[in-house]
């Protein structure tokens, strides 16, 4: 006798051997027994998850004959009966299953239908049964339409598909659309203990584990799966066969390579991925073990003291996740998860997949969170070039800033040498922009309109010092200048989003027009030249501030120095040997002016046409309104 596969021999043959799909078993059962039937049926689904085994059961179901012959519309088959067992074995004449793969065409779905005109032969319905009924072409789906709404009274279709979006919308709503859904890893697991304690086949719960994971959602490729183990093993299910079968990473490289990351280890991992690529390991199965570690790492991360009760205690890998979810911060969870997903569709881009999966790992060591700080650090520490900061000439020392903000290091300034500016904006911004003091007094210009009065804050120790750099006099060296903390500023004095015109800005934004003009920058040089405020200039030296940090990159620096550099007819600018950038409150930039020009453009295309006589007369007679947004100035 000829061997008969497992997902064969152990497909359901009534409602209460099903599996994973008690929704569509409750819907049916209900119907069958107060026989309220519907004459078409839709079951989707992925594979192998019972579609054709729900219909045969359905079919069963509809003509079962009982033992003793004399059995009506039941939802529990017999089994034993002409029909059940004809239906089981493929030969039941009034059960037709159409393969639509195949059998596509508008002349083989009429010759199905020519049958429906003809009562059943043996049993009480008859049952056209079309699998993968997407595949149906249009003429034969619009062939089927009438028959499939108005049915004679003993046809019933079923029809089954794995893309119901393929299915046109007039066939869907003729049907009662049912969807089985894909099997949980544990439902599986639950199922393949079964089958192997029924065949006597030794196995580790690991390997079935494994198997149940590897079967994604569907019963038929556990099944198989299982059969390839098996004869895999000879005869036996152990971890190590079964890993090895399906070319799946052991969980201890994982959580080996996690931990490492969460260490910061770069050297760990690398060894960690050169011992997957010496023992043939799948890159891409590293990618999706990770992502599945770290998933459940998030949700632990998320809600703390949450587990799967039962199915953890049987899970010997539930104590690494929790230890891992502990050791690693949640942030670093949620980008590490993001970065293995988006990596394994680079792991085909790349000539070698585990030089892929290398670079995938060492990307969160270099986006780790915090890591952006670190990096402004040491740029700043390699512009200082080791040297020790000096100290300020002046007969007042400075005031301390709080404990919990850094204090700012004033670095000596030549007239000729290149200087190196700390950054100017404190870790934890206060509720509103520390005061300037001792600035150059702003060219002659409208007063702004009084801002709202800020928020009251919780204390006046929240405000905090910072630096204000002046421009020097000849022969004098650039120094911040520390306003005290606590002081409260004034009126009228520059914030984040304010514009106040200085002598400098003149300089700087007609330097940038020219230079904007001659295509001297593009792209983010320009975008730097636009966004910043020059501060001061002290001979070939030139200060600016930008009030955003990805602004100040070290070749946008570089461009924007050269292109002023070789700009002639610039005051200061022909032969500049340095140019500096700080982070700080920028009040007034090239950027600044120009949206500040458009909105006075603007504002006086608005009055010219408010009082224009004509358009007055048609708002006052006609009830005119002009539509916000539609005045545009020439």
């Amino acid at each position: 006798m000829s061997y008969l596969v497992l997902a064969r021999k152990y497909r359901p043959r009534n409602f209460t051997e099903m599996v994973g799909q008690e929704h569509v078993v409750q819907a049916l059962g209900n119907a069958l027994t107060t026989q309220r039937l519907h004459h078409a049926y839709l079951f989707t689904g992925t594979r192998g998850v019972g579609k054709t085994t729900v219909s045969r059961i359905l079919a069963k179901s509809l003509n079962c004959q009982g033992v003793d012959g004399t059995g009506g519309i039941t939802a529990s088959p017999c089994g034993v009966c002409q029909a059940c067992t004809d239906i089981d074995s493929g030969r039941f004449v009034d059960y037709t299953e159409l393969d639509a793969a195949s059998n596509r065409g508008v002349d083989e779905v009429q010759a199905l239908l020519e049958q429906a005109v003809y009562k059943p032969v043996q049993g009480r319905f008859k049952v056209f049964m079309i699998d993968e009924v997407h595949m149906l072409t249009n003429t034969a789906f619009n062939a089927m339409l009438k028959t499939l709404e108005e049915p004679p009274e003993y046809l019933k279709f079923v029809l089954a598909t794995t893309d119901p979006q393929k299915v046109p919308v007039t066939v869907l709503s003729r049907c009662l659309q049912f969807n089985l859904r894909p099997m949980a890893p544990e439902t599986v697991l639950s199922h393949l203990t079964q089958v192997l304690q029924t065949e006597q086949v030794p196995a580790e719960p690991l390997a079935l584990r494994l198997l149940a994971r590897a079967a994604r959602g569907s019963m038929r490729d556990a099944l198989s799966l299982t059969d390839q183990a098996i004869a895999f093993g000879s005869g036996q299910l152990t971890e190590a066969t079964v890993r090895q079968m399906l070319g799946s990473v052991d969980r201890s490289y994982v959580f080996r390579l996690i931990e490492a990351l969460a260490n910061g280890d770069g050297r760990s991992v690398v060894e960690t991925t050169e011992a997957l690529r010496l023992n043939g390991l799948s890159a891409a199965s590293t990618l999706e073990e990770m992502s599945a570690v770290l998933q459940r790492m998030a949700v632990i991360q998320a809600v703390p003291g949450w587990s799967d009760g039962a199915q953890d205690a049987a899970d010997p890998e539930a104590g690494d996740t929790a230890r891992l979810a502990q050791a690693m911060p949640a942030d670093e969870t949620q980008l590490l998860y993001s970065l293995c997903l988006h990596g394994r569709a680079e792991l085909g881009l790349a000539p070698d997949e585990y030089a892929a999966l290398t670079m995938v790992l060492l990307r969160l060591l270099a986006f780790k969170p915090g890591s952006v700080v670190r990096a402004s650090a040491e740029k700043k520490t390699l512009n200082d070039g080791g040297r020790p900061p000096a100290a300020h000439p002046s007969t007042t020392p400075p005031v301390p800033p709080p404990a919990s903000v850094p204090a700012p290091r004033p670095a000596p300034v030549a007239a000729t040498a290149p200087v190196s500016i700390e950054p100017a904006v404190p870790a934890a911004a206060p509720a509103h922009t520390p005061p300037w003091e001792d600035a150059p007094a702003p060219a002659p210009a409208p007063a702004p309109a009084p801002a709202p009065a800020p928020a009251p804050v919780a204390a006046v120790n929240d405000v905090v010092g910072i630096p204000v750099r002046v421009q020097a006099e000849p022969g004098e060296r650039l120094q911040p200048r520390p306003v005290q903390p606590g002081a409260v500023p004034a009126p009228g004095r520059p914030t984040a989003s304010s514009f106040v015109p200085t002598e400098e800005g003149d300089l700087w934004h007609a330097t940038v027009q020219q230079l904007v003009a001659a295509e001297a920058i593009t792209a983010l040089a320009r975008e730097l030249a636009l966004q910043s405020q020059l501060v001061a200039r002290d001979g070939a030296h030139w200060m600016l501030r930008v009030e955003r940090e990805s602004l100040n990159q070290p070749a946008s620096r570089e461009r924007l120095r050269a292109a002023l550099g070789a700009m002639p007819g610039v005051d200061g600018a022909e032969g500049a040997a340095t140019l500096s950038v700080e982070v700080g409150v920028v009040s007034d930039s090239p950027a600044r002016r120009n949206a500040a020009a458009a909105a006075e453009k603007q504002r006086v295309a608005e009055e010219i046409l408010l009082e224009d006589p004509f358009v007055q007369s048609m708002m006052r007679d006609f009830g005119a309104k002009i539509v916000p947004g539609s005045i545009k100035p020439l």
